[in-house]
């Protein structure tokens, strides 16, 4: 049986005495650079995460690949910035919190929101930029110590952002970020405007990992989620709020439609009766939401060591029907509910620290002007 000896974040701190992962049918061998030990399983490896193995002693992220520091310079693609090409860490390296959205409205929305919250000021003929604008797929906002990017819809979008983003991470020196989603979601058995802080991510077998296929083998990276983190969030829900925050299990799916036992998409080989058993059991067996972020999230995160949390807003409870029939300015109303959570959690931690009202790093600094020529190019590139 697995041993229980984890931090809030999952990681594995064993103590004397503790009963460590033991299966007789699986073989353990390290991991390619040493960072992590991988178990096999017939066909399919599932990787453990050595804590040590993503952090510098100084805090700052530590990359688990190896190939990256040989690297001339790293082109983030997919941001239009590079490591050659831009100072990384005089633009990020004060950020502390990474909020993602699934569009770029409600992530320039969440920017400003987080400004005034905050307190933050901008130089005098400025307005909040999109630093990543060239790319043409993901837009970035920095405010101070906060970063708020939009994410696209679905695991492949959000699993390239999190690769880039945690290479920013780790080229602008930043030390013990935490990462926060920020979206919307169907309720199981709450009704529209419920906010639902994330306990855990399954996908649509209620497994708690996300499957990749790598050189032709399968892998599973535990898709954990920190545990302190979703308490601290909880406890920042105020009683005279007029919706419920809770936690609980979120279900992520690979699709809106059939994945989610939707009856309204263009194909549908299931009946009405089939539906709702599949919702009614996972609802027993303690699912509160379903979305479609949450597990690459949770597990791309949680393999590189990074603290973070989904808080998203119900638009409907999907036992009760399938389509989203809420006017948009209720739709607009309940949006802002996770956003307000977040805003407490950020706005508290920088009063404890006595950092509210910065005005920081952010503007766009060139290291080459050539390599940064380069990069928008190849990053405009996108046919």
């Amino acid at each position: 049986m697995p041993c229980n000896c984890e931090d809030d974040n999952g990681f594995s701190e064993h103590q004397n005495g503790c009963q460590l992962r033991i299966n007789t049918n699986r073989t353990s061998t390290e991991g390619f650079n040493g960072y992590s030990k991988m178990y096999e399983n017939s066909d399919t490896l599932v990787e453990e995460v050595d804590h040590s193995s993503v952090r510098y002693p100084d805090g700052t992220v530590r990359l688990r690949n190896p190939n990256i520091e040989l690297m001339d310079q790293d082109i983030l693609y997919h941001l239009a910035l590079g490591s050659g090409s831009h100072d990384l860490v005089e633009m990020f390296g004060d950020v502390k919190f990474v909020c993602m959205g699934g569009t770029p409205k409600r992530m320039e929305q969440f920017a400003y929101t987080i400004m005034a919250e905050i307190g933050h000021k901008l130089p005098c003929g400025t307005t909040l930029q999109d630093i990543s604008q060239f790319s043409y797929r993901y837009s970035m906002y920095k405010v101070g110590p906060v970063l708020s990017i939009s994410h696209g819809m679905g695991i492949p979008s959000v699993g390239i952002l999190l690769h880039e983003v945690i290479k920013l991470m780790y080229h602008a020196k930043v030390r013990d970020p935490v990462f926060f989603r920020i979206g919307t979601c169907g309720g199981i058995g709450y009704e529209g405007g419920t906010v639902i802080i994330s306990e855990e991510a399954v996908d649509g077998a209620l497994k708690n990992a996300l499957e990749l296929t790598v050189l032709g083998k399968t892998i599973q990276r535990p898709a954990k989620l920190d545990r302190r983190l979703v308490r601290e969030l909880k406890g920042l829900a105020d009683p005279e709020d007029p919706y419920d925050t809770i936690t609980g299990k979120t279900m992520c799916t690979y699709d809106f439609y059939e994945g989610q036992g939707r009856l309204d998409g263009a194909f549908c080989d299931f009946t009405e009766s089939d539906k709702m058993e599949y919702l009614e059991g996972i609802h027993k067996a303690g699912v509160v939401n379903i979305e479609m972020e949450s597990l690459a999230f949770a597990a791309l995160t949680h393999h590189a060591g990074i603290k973070a949390a989904v808080i998203c807003v119900t638009l409907l409870d999907r036992l009760k029907g399938d389509q989203v029939l809420a006017p948009k300015e209720v739709l607009d109303e309940w949006q802002q509910r996770p956003t307000k959570l977040v805003c407490r959690f950020i706005k508290r931690y920088l009063q404890m620290k006595g950092r509210l009202s910065l005005e920081g790093h952010g503007s766009i600094a060139v290291k080459s002007p050539r390599r940064f020529k380069l990069v928008q190019q190849e990053s405009e590139n996108y046919d």
